[in-house]
């Protein structure tokens, strides 16, 4: 495996681990200024004070999140690279609301930017997962 492969399955490591801890900084640290978000249902969310914004909670607790992230194939080129990754997020609500589940795939650009690897683009697949029946 390359140094920017793993630099790259590193940034993910560290994006999962401060989400989880609403390290909402860290997160931000990990995409660049003109990061472009595509989910399903919604307008892009541009730059990464849209992100920034959609994050903070504007009163009360902010959701709390936990998941797994599969990275299933890296390709670099240059200070360019791509993945895609099969992920699977539990959003826990606050106020007691039940916990859901979102799975899917994702699709990431990257950018080496001052030598680090940062999310540039992100085409996020995800759907909520009907619960158990029963």
């Amino acid at each position: 495996m390359s140094t920017d492969e793993q630099q790259i399955r590193d940034l993910v490591a560290t994006w999962m681990r401060a989400t989880k801890a609403g390290d909402i900084d860290t997160v931000l640290d990990l995409m660049t200024e003109d990061v472009i978000f595509l989910v399903v249902g919604r307008d892009p969310m541009v730059g990464r004070a849209a992100f920034a914004s959609s994050a903070r909670p504007k009163s009360g607790q902010a959701p709390q999140f936990d998941g797994t992230s599969d990275i299933q194939e890296v390709v670099v080129s240059g200070d360019v690279a791509w993945m895609w990754t099969r992920l699977r997020v539990v959003v826990t609500p606050p106020g007691g609301q039940p916990p859901f589940t979102r799975a899917g795939t994702t699709l990431s650009v990257l950018r080496k930017e001052g030598g680090r690897w940062r999310i540039a683009r992100d085409a996020n697949l995800l759907t909520t997962v009907a619960p158990p029946a029963g």
